[in-house]
């Protein structure tokens, strides 16, 4: 009898681990998959999260960009050079912070290219097209769709929105200046608002770059980069709106650095789970000890808004979050 009692034990504890091997982590720990990446983009198409980050490597290095698909948050799968400059003739250096979005069963990856610092240099924000999600992107202009620097800002870390009448409209800037213009339809070109202008500043108090727009329960929420991205202070701060045109103003800062767990948190994006109020925040930080201003993680965190609709601050964690398919 003791003998099969043993070999009963042993078979559960057997039967355990293999399940446990079987489903295998269930949450997705902080950073959500290995590299130095930042200025994460996240998305969701079908019923896959996707997120397009920076590579973070010095400035002519920095020549593609990788993207990395989950099913449930926690299990990602690296897809590399999803766009690469040997397909973008003009983009030589500093591909940033891409933005993506689906239109008509075409997928256009937005990108800041060259870190141009005066109208003269080529450069600026770039349009990429594939017919899947995970690439390989072309350059859909061969230009910059934006290429001069306008209200003073620096034509980089751009968002796109798409607002609830169908038109898209373009959200970009560093340099402590924010603009937003309206796309065409064929996201070949711009056109202007009614009063005749192609390109609206509306730059918040303290904003620095990285915007994010997006609309709950009727609010648009405005959400940007504070500080400087190679300190620990970076951080998030938001707005809220009854328009899109506005005002912005600036209600508090929402993510930032806890010293026991990272520092520099910043350059956001955010997703909300189709047809529920439950909302992520994907970000990057910077691991503790690490002074190589390159030296970016890709992290995840649950987001939360208060019963006035208010966003509550993130609270950063080494775990990340739990197992949540679509």
């Amino acid at each position: 009898m003791k003998k099969l009692a043993l070999i009963l034990c042993f078979l559960g504890i057997y039967g355990s681990l293999s399940a446990q091997k079987s489903t295998g982590k269930n949450s997705s720990g902080n950073p959500i998959f290995p590299g130095w990446y930042a200025d994460p983009e996240v998305a969701i198409f079908g019923k896959q999260y996707w997120v397009y980050p920076t590579y973070s490597a010095p400035y002519e290095e920095q020549v593609f960009m990788d993207a990395f698909s989950s099913p449930d948050l926690v299990h990602w799968t690296k897809h590399p050079h999803v766009l690469d400059s040997v397909n973008v003739k003009w983009a030589k250096k500093a591909m940033w912070a891409p933005a993506i979005t689906k239109k008509n069963g075409k997928y256009y990856l937005f990108f800041g290219a060259n870190d141009i610092q005066k109208d003269i240099e080529t450069g600026g924000i770039g349009v990429a097209v594939s017919d899947k999600p995970e690439g390989p992107f072309k350059d859909y202009l061969g230009k910059p769709l934006i290429g001069k620097i306008v209200n003073g800002a620096q034509p980089i870390d751009q968002f796109v929105f798409k607002d609830h009448d169908g038109q898209y409209y373009i959200i970009y800037g560093g340099w402590g200046h924010c603009n937003m213009a309206k796309l065409n339809a064929s996201f070949t070109g711009l056109i202007p608002f009614a009063d005749g202008t192609v390109y609206k500043s509306i730059t918040p108090k303290d904003y620095v770059e990285g915007p994010v727009l997006f609309t709950r329960k009727n609010k648009y929420y405005l959400m940007w980069s504070e500080g400087g991205w190679t300190g620990p202070n970076y951080r998030v701060a938001y707005a809220m709106a009854n328009s899109i045109n506005g005002p912005f103003e600036r209600i508090g800062v929402v993510l930032k650095q806890d010293p026991a767990v990272a520092t520099g948190a910043g350059h956001h994006s955010m997703i909300q789970v189709p047809g529920t109020d439950e909302w992520y925040i994907v970000y990057h930080r910077r691991p503790l000890g690490e002074t190589d201003g390159n030296h970016r993680v890709t992290c995840i965190d649950k987001l939360y808004f208060d019963a006035d609709g208010l966003i509550k601050p993130v609270v950063i964690t080494k775990e990340g979050v739990g197992v949540r398919k679509i």
